[in-house]
């Protein structure tokens, strides 16, 4: 498995790559640049859509559009490209970083702080009617986060524990928290993740040039090196949802590579599991 580039690019720190099965695209952001992106494979169609606050995530709506995880909050764009709030909570220092959708529709939505500060971000689920609920409070770096493919299990990254943590699910919210994989030093920080369908991690690792995969039981049974020094996050998509995007950072490297800030791609990596759109 050899990944190769889907969108050429420079992104500052690409992040939060998305497929959406309405439109057949992937939808991804680049924080620090303020943009969210979105790229169809299949003709190669690329748009980008500027914001006014840096976007830590942007997720496809049930109902047409992207919520998505802003520097003050959480807000949807319409179809139409008509902007309202859901949860406007501005923090000083604070921005809003990664983000997924539960199985049941809500976003489960990161911060952080730009400092990173240790304690000072944390994770908070959002309904489609803006009701917020606290999940973990005082954590540093919110980054990944996915459910098994049956919704039993919940796992959560905090980039700076070098952990991938794993919860299982009692109702609406996680119990249970403990490690999963614990990342050795010389291997970098895991960032993003995403589940197969076989309930197996794949894992971006920061400053690691590479991705892991995983299996439910924290046993590691495969390493894809990229050629790029900060991978960020990955996700399953395609029309058979069998290809592995891989979202990049051009930022803060000692060691920039050409590709660094695009998004890559390795075919036919494993098997991927249908996304769930926001509720809203």
């Amino acid at each position: 498995m050899r990944a190769e580039v889907a969108v050429r690019a420079s992104a500052t720190l690409g992040e939060g790559p998305t497929w959406d099965p309405a439109t057949d695209r992937l939808i991804w952001v680049d924080i620090l640049g303020s943009r969210i992106h979105t790229y169809r494979p299949a003709d190669g169609r690329r748009t980008v859509m500027a914001t006014e606050q840096h976007v830590g995530a942007a997720k496809p709506c049930a109902t047409g559009g992207l919520v998505v995880n802003l520097r003050d909050g959480i807000a949807r764009y319409d179809a139409d490209g008509a902007f309202s709030w859901l949860v406007r909570d501005p923090v000083p220092g604070r921005r809003g970083n990664d983000a997924a959708i539960a199985p049941d529709g809500s976003l489960w939505a990161g911060t952080m702080r730009y400092d990173e500060a240790a304690g000072g971000g944390t994770l908070t689920r959002i309904t489609p009617d803006g009701e917020t609920q606290l999940v973990f409070r005082s954590v540093t770096v919110s980054n990944g986060l996915a459910w098994s493919p049956d919704g039993t299990r919940l796992y959560y990254i905090d980039s700076p524990t070098r952990r991938i943590d794993v919860c299982r699910m009692d109702g609406q919210l996680p119990a249970g928290r403990r490690p999963l994989v614990v990342i050795e030093p010389d291997a970098g920080y895991p960032d993003g993740l995403t589940v197969d369908a076989d309930g197996c991690l794949w894992v971006a690792l920061w400053d690691g040039g590479q991705i892991r995969r995983y299996t439910p039981h924290g046993h590691l049974d495969r390493t894809l090196p990229l050629p790029v020094p900060r991978p960020t996050a990955c996700c399953f998509g395609g029309p058979s949802l069998r290809d592995l995007f891989i979202t990049t950072a051009s930022s803060g490297s000692a060691h920039p590579q050409p590709l660094a800030g695009s998004v890559l791609v390795i075919p036919e990596a494993g098997q991927g599991v249908p996304g769930v759109a926001f509720g809203g």
